[in-house]
């Protein structure tokens, strides 16, 4: 991979901009970190689930009479088990907050099934082979229901209905409209009409989902560890469904392999594994197979516009339907990628006029969760097919009709039609960097004499804005986050941090924070995540939030830590406090080269001469503080709309692809990413997850489908029908730098 970093590199000395590799990489590679499934407790039980055949039946009956006799069986487990030990799946999300119903989610289905996969029965056992071999020993019997498949089905007036004590499949709907649309329609030299849509697709982390429950009868306490991104709302969940006091569960997160939104809570699962470990007094164990974590979908929707537009390509209007198929009602947070589908519209682009509505359906397929792109992938898609059918109306260059249309930098922060207020960026000069990087025109002559010779060659433009750090009234995602940062006597520093990582790097981003902060090489940091009994309470790792968050936070602790350190070191030095300068792990006076002490010997002294060189201070190195992003507003404008982002990525895509006539196969030559996040804290950890999304979209567009045989029952359930990108399907990918800071965070990215 290439990159070319077009920002002004960090001066010599300095972290923050610096490409300092992933400080736990090695351990990754090298396979020496922990995972969850890597965690054995003595006594450990371990779980298969029956899952339901059917994608909608009754549930006439349950025999297990077989299933308990087996050898290593240590319960059989039904829905009439869990009666008064475990309640429904808490919601991460209730789509009731927003107008929409409340559905309760059973931990295991009682006399109904909704889809093929929906756990129907636990089967705990001494090993995970037993635990199989008894669980297909259970025998169900159904009454078959009719079902709904796709959207059109689901909202045909004779659909079944499938979301209890109601009518209609639609769970939660919505919309805005700015503006006259249909005058903007009348002004217009063409109005042009168009459909967008994303099948089904995964996650497909990696590692799997997993929990490992430990009941202590003795203290009355359980401890879990989980795959999980956001451990202090996980433990909150599972002390509503359990019945628990919060202080009573110990979450713990290990390393993750990968999570893309896959590992937010709100699964039946992690609640089952919980009860049945407080129930048996044992601990209890299940990993998720690939089958099972394909089950969990995202991004099937529908897009359908109305553009409307001058002759010289100015877009005066834009109208837009968005409908999701979510498959069955699910606590996960996959319903609200629907109305971010809306709200992200229409982009980074000035459309005076504009009118969106959401639908988001259910449907007889396996549940979505949240899922890396979170609904921003249709709504770029949507925004970007309507700008290159103004392009080809008008025969306006592509590129140009974006320029054309782009909020410009002198106009922000801006307000969109939806209400988000867009914090900063230079959308031209994207295309300016593309530009001098690529010829743009050499490419599109080189491209159509490969068309003249008969090769069916593309070049693909497309802009993007990425609204991030998400804060949502009355729920637990935030975009604030606390840190904990300490120094002890010896110099070394230790961070603990409400933010989790799910492999990307933002643990080294954050010690590069706090390294600048104290002065201190990286080195001379340790991070500490996911622990909820070490961790100050924190939001975890959703909606691009941990660097900018966390960081934050744990910069504001630190700085709190450095004023001790430097009155310290003033007086050990005969100084100011305001002239002492921490750097290079020495504390010296600015502009002063003949006098310094080393930072460990400044921290030594904190605890063991305090009194003496600094009778003021607190006698240690410890501070902990809360961050909140600006940009966030919860109280409603005129027209009822809350802005609930702070930050707002940008980027601009160029792909140039060739597709055989013959067999259809598709090679892409060339991938370039122009990318702005504001501040870059590390050019390398940026890189690193635009490569991840560059691919993830590569693999959607190309390969990754969760299909469904007409039964109901799903066909892509391994690697080998779910199509993952491989290394040789991708072309070496080139990734630029823009860095427009926004004015709403500390370090402005």
């Amino acid at each position: 991979m290439t990159e070319q970093a077009l920002v002004e590199p960090a001066p010599a000395g300095e972290i923050i901009g610096s490409r300092i590799p992933k400080h736990d990489g090695a351990q990754y590679v090298t396979g020496r970190v922990t995972y969850v499934d890597d965690v054995t407790l003595p006594g450990m039980t371990h779980v298969a689930l029956v899952r339901s055949s059917l994608p909608h039946a009754r549930v006439l009956g349950v025999s297990t009479v077989a299933a308990a006799t087996l050898p290593g069986v240590v319960a059989v487990v039904t829905a009439a088990d869990l009666l008064g030990i475990a309640g429904p799946v808490p919601h991460t999300s209730d789509p009731a907050a927003v107008g929409g119903r409340h559905v309760e989610i059973p931990v295991l289905a009682g006399d109904r099934v909704g889809y093929v996969g929906q756990p129907i029965a636990a089967v705990v056992a001494e090993t995970v082979a037993d635990a199989r071999a008894a669980a297909a020993a259970v025998v169900v019997d159904y009454d078959p229901l009719p079902f709904a498949l796709d959207i059109d089905e689901a909202l045909a007036d004779s659909a079944p209905r499938l979301i209890p004590g109601g009518e209609g499949n639609v769970l939660v709907s919505g919309g805005f409209s700015d503006g006259d649309l249909e005058a903007a329609e009348r002004a217009a030299d063409h109005v042009l009409t168009g459909e967008v849509r994303l099948h089904r697709a995964g996650a497909a982390p990696l590692e799997t989902r997993g929990y490992v429950a430990d009941w202590d009868d003795r203290e009355q306490r359980l401890t879990v560890y989980a795959t999980v991104q956001n451990p202090h709302p996980f433990r909150g969940a599972m002390a509503t469904a359990l019945g628990l006091p919060e202080h009573r569960i110990r979450v713990i997160a290990p390393h993750l392999g990968g999570s893309f939104g896959h590992k937010t809570h709100g699964y039946p699962e992690e609640v089952l594994v919980c009860a049945l470990a407080r129930k048996l007094r044992r601990p209890v164990k299940w990993i998720e197979d690939r089958a099972e974590s394909l089950l969990i979908g995202g991004r099937e929707m529908r897009g359908r516009f109305r553009v409307s537009c001058t002759a010289d390509g100015r877009v005066l209007g834009l109208g837009a339907e968005i409908d999701a198929n979510l498959g069955a009602p699910a606590g996960a947070p996959g319903w609200p990628m629907t109305l971010m589908a809306a709200l992200t519209l229409p982009g980074g682009y000035d459309v005076p006029n504009c009118a969106v509505g959401w639908r988001a359906v259910v449907t007889n397929k396996a549940p979505w969760n949240g899922t890396r792109g979170y609904g921003k992938e249709v709504a770029c898609l949507l925004t970007e097919h309507a700008m290159d059918l103004v392009a080809e109306t008008t025969g306006i260059d592509p590129g140009q009709v974006r320029r054309r249309n782009w909020v410009r930098p002198e106009d922000f922060p801006r307000a969109t039609p939806s209400g988000v207020n867009l914090d900063s960026g230079n959308y031209p000069g994207l295309l300016d960097l593309l530009d001098a990087h690529v010829d743009l025109a050499a490419l599109r002559a080189e491209q159509q004499r490969a068309r003249e010779r008969g090769a069916l060659v593309g070049l693909g433009l497309a802009f993007e804005v990425v609204p991030e750090l998400v804060d949502l009234p009355g729920t637990l995602l935030s975009a604030q986050d606390t840190a904990t940062v300490s120094m002890d006597p010896a110099g070394h520093v230790s961070v603990l941090t409400g933010v989790t990582s799910p492999g990307g790097g933002n643990d080294t981003g954050i010690a590069q924070i706090v390294a600048a902060e104290l002065g201190v090489p990286i080195s001379a940091v340790s991070v500490i995540q996911g622990d909820t009994d070490r961790c100050p309470y924190g939001f975890g790792n959703v909606s691009s939030r941990s660097t900018v968050s966390g960081g934050g936070a744990a910069a504001l602790a630190a700085r709190d830590v450095a004023a001790k350190l430097r009155a310290v070191a003033a007086a050990m030095l005969h100084a100011g406090a305001d002239e002492i300068v921490l750097r290079d792990g020495l504390a010296r006076p600015a502009g002063r080269a003949d006098a310094s002490v080393p930072i460990t010997e400044v921290a030594h002294a904190v605890y063991t001469l305090g009194l003496i060189l600094a009778a003021g201070i607190e006698p240690s190195l410890e501070a902990t503080r809360s961050y909140r992003p600006g940009n966030i507003r919860h109280t409603p404008d005129a027209r009822g709309n809350i802005q609930p982002y702070a930050t707002y990525s940008n980027a601009l895509h160029l792909s140039h692809v060739e597709v055989d006539a013959e067999t259809g196969v598709i090679t892409l030559h060339r991938h370039v990413t122009v990318h702005d996040c504001g501040t870059v804290i590390n050019p390398m950890l940026v890189e690193g997850q635009v490569h991840g999304a560059v691919v993830m979209g590569l693999g959607c567009a190309l390969g990754e489908q969760a299909g469904y045989a007409a039964d109901g029952t799903p066909v892509g359930t391994g690697f080998k029908t779910y199509l993952l990108p491989r290394s040789t399907d991708v072309c070496e990918l080139e990734v630029l730098h823009q860095q427009t800071p926004t004015p709403f965070t500390l370090h402005g990215g």
